[in-house]
């Protein structure tokens, strides 16, 4: 008896030492971006931003050679060579900022001019265009507790920021989703209103006595739950993008395809399920904290694996755009001063253009 009972506690102690656990391999998060085929084409967007200088931080030098854009200022030939690359890459528009004209002059201007270069030297080029209202509530003085209808000079400035935008859509380059004018919004998050619909209600019906219908697509936080603003978009926009998702701490970074792949997962079933609203992917290259933050201890998405962390990137974008628009964003074309750029440098050459191109185009 004794024998049995020693025997029992053997089999019992080795049943305990074995390692019936989860292993990592059993993580939600343990699996491979894979390959989507292009069946049809997306349609691609690239942010075009303002440039100020490339200051001794930014460490790739851009293949046209350094430039700059003063008081939005662009010279022909870099616009030129900027929308042939573009056109390389199959990209169908870039994305301008267009910020209030009577609330943040300086910038107006500056963004009026630089949209103004493409508009100059864009007749031959395939590439259209489209705008962003920068909304800067700082600048707009528009909080949760001073809410924009709560003064009426404000409210009345607010819709005619978009009307002076006419004529812009009046351009046959302007770009169109089922015969609507794309508009972006960004930090549409911070539109502070008690009731964001019938703000839009009015801005649409201003632009409607125009001429022109929108397709209004609006910005959300980056690393935020879809629901969060959920009075800032219902009934209020057609589509939704995020920030860039830079990893802003280590455990976004190892798997960062991966969990941007469940976010915008997640995001776009619930967007269209509760608001029937489309989803825009918004993808990038690299980026680098360094570059405005030498200190910073995040983690950098880098340029040394031969562009494979983008073409994952890429992936996830088709996995997650919306089958009726197949909207797809890059951020950016020329944000050199955090290393978000796809414009062909002197390390990569044109290695970002190619990838687009082969991931998006058939």
């Amino acid at each position: 008896m004794k024998k049995l009972l020693i025997y029992a506690a053997m089999i019992s102690l080795a049943a305990c030492t074995k390692d019936d656990g989860p292993k990592a391999e059993d993580h939600f998060l343990n699996y491979e971006i894979p390959e989507v085929p292009v069946t049809e084409n997306y349609t691609v967007g690239a942010f075009y931003y303002e440039l100020g200088s490339f200051n001794a931080n930014i460490k790739e030098e851009p293949v046209v050679g350094k430039y700059t854009m003063p008081n939005g200022v662009i010279q022909p030939a870099i616009m030129t060579k900027h929308l042939e690359y573009a056109t390389k890459a199959g990209i169908d528009y870039f994305l301008f900022s267009a910020r209030s004209a009577l609330r943040d002059n300086g910038a107006f201007k500056r963004d009026s001019t630089i949209i103004k270069s493409y508009l100059d030297n864009s007749a031959a080029s395939t590439v259209k265009f489209a705008v962003t209202y920068n909304l800067n509530n700082g600048t707009y003085g528009i909080t949760a507790t001073a809410p924009l209808e709560k003064d009426a000079l404000k409210l009345e400035q607010f819709f005619q920021d978009f009307e002076r935008l006419a004529y812009l859509f009046s351009s046959p380059q302007y770009m169109e989703v089922a015969g609507k004018k794309l508009l972006y919004i960004t930090n549409a998050q911070n539109l502070f209103s008690d009731n964001n619909k019938a703000i839009y209600t009015t801005l649409r019906a201003r632009l409607k006595a125009k001429g022109f219908d929108v397709y209004i697509v609006g910005m959300q936080d980056r690393w935020t739950p879809p629901a969060r603003y959920f009075f800032r978009y219902e009934g209020c926009v057609d589509a939704i993008y995020h920030q860039n998702f830079r990893p802003d701490a280590y455990d976004r970074f190892y798997l960062l395809p991966q969990m941007i792949n469940e976010n915008w997962k997640y995001s776009k079933k619930y967007y269209k399920d509760n608001w029937n609203v489309d989803y825009v992917a918004n993808v990038f290259p690299a980026y680098s904290w360094l570059i405005t933050a030498p200190t910073s201890l995040n983690p950098n998405v880098e340029r040394k694996d031969n562009g494979e962390m983008f073409k994952k990137m890429c992936n996830v974008a088709k996995m997650n755009a919306s089958t009726t628009n197949k909207l797809i964003l890059i951020d950016s074309f020329n944000k050199w001063d955090e290393d978000l750029q796809i414009e062909p440098a002197k390390s990569y050459g044109e290695l970002y253009l190619d990838i687009i191109r082969t991931q998006f185009k058939k």
